[in-house]
């Protein structure tokens, strides 16, 4: 299986690289902001939904996700100080505020969110080559 170097520019970017993060585990620790870089990054061992393995249990890997310009960052519905928490990633989204600039949420399960504002959007996905078969395949309720 190939590594994934994506990158976001504008929102229909960012969709895939959301589509590619779903159902990725983060550790609280393993994400953080660089105030000074303007950077806001994480670690994640992210499903491969994009895997061809038609059986078994499918592939977790290990990945970053950082994404540059960001001027603030806001948590809610989780500590950050607490590092031994564990987040599953829902979702990805952006909205524009004031063009190019906006706000990323990191939506995850249980309601937590990481709030960033950005001057400008920008997110890479960069898979780190560890691979290993997954617990299980995340599955989720159709409504």
């Amino acid at each position: 299986m190939t590594d994934l170097k994506l990158i976001a520019l504008d929102t229909e970017d960012l969709e895939v690289v959301s589509a590619h993060a779903q159902d990725a585990v983060v550790r609280v620790a393993d994400m953080g902001y660089a105030r000074r870089d303007q950077r806001f990054a994480l670690l994640m061992n992210r499903f491969a939904w994009e895997s061809d393995t038609p059986r078994g249990k499918g592939t977790r890997k290990r990945a970053a996700l950082d994404f540059r310009g960001v001027t603030h960052v806001a948590y809610a519905g989780f500590d950050p100080a607490a590092p031994e928490g564990v987040l599953n990633l829902l979702a990805i989204g952006f909205e524009v505020t004031d063009s190019p600039s906006g706000i990323v949420e990191l939506r995850f399960a249980g309601g937590g969110t990481v709030r960033m504002t950005v001057e400008y959007l920008e997110a890479r996905l960069t898979d780190l080559g560890a691979a290993w078969a997954a617990s299980g395949k995340p599955a989720h309720a159709l409504d």
